[in-house]
């Protein structure tokens, strides 16, 4: 049975409890203990940017699927990033209790959300940046620690686009903004993905950022990616969790080495995929 937003939060509410009852210290001494009996596990909660791709949708491709490029092998990586997913829908369609169940002391959820939450129009998926947006990140953040996990946020990846002069162009409104905020007010680890994309997409320029963003004979794409742009942004973000020392440098590999992009590759699509 899946639960929705509101199991998912009284799951843990009693761990919550629980481990409030002990001592901080003894609190982060359990954790690391037992997060060191085993290799730990980096989970996503995220959109399409970040999201498993399949054979169906090549060379479209998103970060998720190159970070264990730069990570140790030990490390695995557990992408539930969601084609189209918000805050609010991701919730609300009970994916994050599967997450909140699997998670173990000294694992990671990293969680990235702002592009389809700003979609207004669309009550299923629409979160306000200074409000039920906010709201949901905290869920996530509390859910990661009620099971002696380590909750990272990260701001959206940005979009594609450029003014007539060049400049690469800010898309994502106040959501960018309001995950610092939440990431400040909680001591939660931030990686400030947003701004470190935007520099990026300005040093490559208009033509060079084509070949990042999923531009095919068929589409142009300026919001999901090609391989050079997955493996590129999974870089940033594999940086970052290092320079925040959500991972230890043992934990991390590559960092400035060069990818091939024939290591992504598209599985076939498993019936279940939505």
């Amino acid at each position: 049975m899946t639960l929705g937003r509101r199991g998912a939060v009284a799951a843990g509410a009693g761990l919550v409890l629980a481990l409030a009852g002990r001592p901080a210290a003894a609190r982060a001494e359990e954790s690391a203990a037992e997060g060191s009996a085993r290799p730990r596990t980096l989970f996503i909660a995220g959109d399409s940017t970040a999201a498993q791709k399949y054979a169906d949708a090549a060379p479209e491709t998103g970060w998720g699927m190159a970070l264990p490029f730069f990570l140790h092998r030990e490390t695995a990586v557990a992408n539930h990033a969601v084609n189209g997913r918000s805050t609010k829908s991701f919730l609300d369609e009970g994916r994050l209790a599967p997450i909140t169940a699997a998670l173990r002391p000294g694992d990671v959820l990293l969680v990235q959300f702002g592009h389809n939450d700003s979609k207004s129009t669309d009550p299923a998926r629409y979160a306000a940046p200074w409000g039920s947006y906010q709201d949901n990140l905290r869920v996530f953040v509390e859910a990661a620690r009620s099971r002696g996990a380590h909750p990272v946020i990260a701001t959206s990846v940005e979009r594609r686009r450029f003014d007539a002069a060049g400049n690469a162009q800010r898309s994502l409104g106040d959501y960018p903004a309001a995950a610092r905020a939440v990431a400040a007010a909680s001591g939660t680890p931030l990686l400030d993905i947003e701004a470190l994309s935007l520099a990026l997409w300005q040093r490559l320029g208009p033509e060079a950022t084509k070949t990042y963003f999923n531009w095919t004979a068929t589409e142009q794409d300026n919001t999901h990616f090609n391989p050079p742009g997955a493996i590129e942004v999974a870089r940033l973000v594999a940086r970052e969790l290092l320079r925040t020392r959500v991972l230890a440098p043992r934990e991390t590999r590559r960092l400035d080495d060069t990818v091939p992009t024939r290591w992504i590759t598209w599985p076939p699509a498993p019936p279940s995929a939505s």
